[in-house]
């Protein structure tokens, strides 16, 4: 029986020994700073991510150059997610909000495993519809609920995927994903660090009462999360994923871009 790495990426951890031993020899290990640039908005798509670590953002961003959060992913799926369909070409910006690694599969590749590989595509249209449910709850939320409800919501869904306690963050850059004033954001901060559901520190935010906090942010969390696990048999949050088990570790060729 072939030896695989083990994958904490989710989507890639549940797939047969058949379909990763097509899949592996396309995956590119590579490095994802801060703020590095998957795609641009309106560009041709050349690489699909499957992230390890770290944190996704997919930014809408409108043709004067105004910038909001559409959604965010991590290790649960890949983005961009066009060519899961077919479509070679990203109308939103997806830039890397949270450092960290991961793998990558050129756009001619991915295209023939997903034609070739049927568990590998079935994963990708569930992830791709968890983040569309994801998208529509954001239209919501940022529709119904204040800021300091929405900023809970999103603190959680970070919290999810991450892992850990830590979201290293600028209250710029939350109110870049939020669409909102920085004001805004330092009010809601002092709202949630008042209520002992966060601690507040230059550039990094950590979580104190997860389950107080998400009790607070009520209906405007925890739908595409029930979704997820409906979808895939396990919750998305990372300290409670359930993650396929492989002996050997491979030592590929890191890339920077």
């Amino acid at each position: 029986m072939p030896q695989f790495p083990r994958f904490e990426n989710q989507l890639l951890a549940r797939l047969p020994a058949d379909e990763l031993s097509a899949v592996i020899p396309h995956l590119e290990p590579i490095e994802l700073p801060l703020a590095f640039l998957i795609v641009s908005a309106r560009q041709k798509i050349e690489h699909v991510y499957f992230l390890e670590s770290g944190l996704g953002s997919i930014v809408t961003v409108s043709p004067k150059g105004r910038k909001a959060e559409a959604g965010m992913f991590g290790r649960e799926g890949f983005a961009p997610t066009p060519p899961a369909v077919g479509f070679g070409l990203s109308l939103n910006e997806v830039v890397v909000q949270s450092p960290g690694k991961g793998y990558r599969i050129e756009i001619g590749s991915f295209s023939k495993l997903r034609e070739d590989c049927i568990i590998f595509t079935s994963l990708l249209n569930r992830c791709s519809h968890n983040l569309s449910t994801q998208v529509s709850y954001t239209a919501l939320s940022n529709g119904i609920h204040k800021v300091d409800v929405r900023l809970a919501r999103w603190l959680l869904m970070c919290n999810d995927r991450l892992g850990g306690h830590e979201i290293v963050i600028t209250h710029d850059y939350i109110a870049l994903m939020l669409a909102v004033r920085r004001p805004s954001v330092t009010d809601a901060l002092h709202v949630l660090e008042g209520k002992g559901f966060i601690k507040s520190e230059r550039k990094r935010i950590t979580v104190r009462n997860r389950r107080a906090m998400e009790e607070f942010a009520s209906d405007a969390y925890g739908g595409p999360e029930e979704e997820y696990r409906l979808l895939f048999g396990a919750p998305l949050a990372h300290n409670a994923a359930t993650m396929v088990e492989h002996r050997a570790e491979p030592r590929l060729p890191i890339s920077s871009r």
